[in-house]
């Protein structure tokens, strides 16, 4: 099997394999990782979880042996636009600012808030206002917000994402680079990429194809059109030492359940083969096989 870098870590968004923490764990045993992203629990969000529930769900992850890398949080995603209650995303962190400590993590992932119909000079100003609380609140707990390139103001536009980060100006607010995010968006991964890579903390690692209609089929690491090979080489190339955590979308796709829809289930064994292929992809990504030289050249 291909080396991976010592200094990136891997790791998945657990419910991508399994509903439940057992079978989540599980598959991270299989692969022979040890690191976590914590978004669900049984189809209930970290934040919601009742107290003894998260506390047995802390001990076990703890006595496996994993570290969680960062908690998948609900605030400002596509669930939540900007015309909905603030008061939601900010009892959501207050749990989260507890539980982070007793998972032992500081990061937790946010998005930007869909408009809601708003103009977007007034989609504008919420969106600084409401991260800039979110912020000030973190850095009071510790915790390091990371913007994913997805739902939101700043989600799809590398421009807005450096002007909130700007704007915020705190060592509280960085970014989450999602390598297949653009198929769904319209934008190309590696191009967004390069403007943002200086912010990055947290990838998360999807690819994906576009269909008729505006479908987007989501497959392996390496074999759609979002670039992720692409994406993996320039973040080694600027030094990138966070984790790397795989978010298939094979089979669960939790944004469809905003939308009506089915979301899915998570699926061990279409995890653990994710995993495999990026561990392929970043062998042969990162440490290529040099050319077999010609006739001419070896003369």
């Amino acid at each position: 099997m291909p080396s991976v870098p010592d200094r990136v870590g891997l790791a998945g968004i657990g419910d991508e394999a399994a509903p439940d923490l057992p079978g989540q764990l599980a598959a991270l045993a299989e692969l022979g990782w040890d690191r976590l992203e914590l978004r669900s629990v049984d189809g209930t969000a970290v934040a919601a979880m009742e107290e003894r529930a998260f506390a047995q769900a802390a001990e076990q992850i703890l006595d496996a042996g994993i570290t969680v890398v960062a908690v998948a949080s609900r605030i400002g995603d596509w669930s939540r636009p900007a015309t909905a209650d603030f008061s939601w995303d900010l009892d959501e962190l207050e749990v989260l600012a507890r539980r982070c400590r007793v998972l032992g993590t500081r990061l937790v992932r946010i998005m930007s808030y869909p408009s809601g119909g708003l103009a977007d000079a007034d989609w504008k100003r919420l969106v600084h206002a409401r991260v800039r609380e979110l912020v000030h609140r973190a850095e009071d707990a510790g915790l390091v917000l990371a913007h994913e390139n997805c739902a939101g103001w700043a989600g799809d536009d590398a421009e807005r994402a450096l002007e909130l980060v700007e704007v915020v100006d705190s060592p509280a607010l960085r970014l989450l680079f999602d390598t297949g995010n653009g198929v769904a968006h319209g934008y190309h991964a590696p191009d967004m990429l390069r403007e943002l890579v200086d912010h990055v903390v947290h990838v998360h690692v999807k690819d994906a194809v576009s269909g008729p209609g505006g479908r987007v089929d989501y497959v392996l690491p390496g074999a759609g059109e979002s670039g992720t090979a692409e994406c993996l080489r320039l973040l080694a190339r600027h030094g990138y030492d966070g984790t790397l955590s795989i978010e298939p979308h094979l089979h669960l796709r939790p944004h469809l359940r905003g939308q009506g829809a089915d979301p899915g289930s998570g699926d061990p064994d279409a995890f653990v083969a994710y995993g495999r292929a990026l561990e392929r992809l970043l062998g042969h990504a990162l440490h290529p096989v040099p050319a077999t030289p010609t006739a001419r050249e070896v003369t």
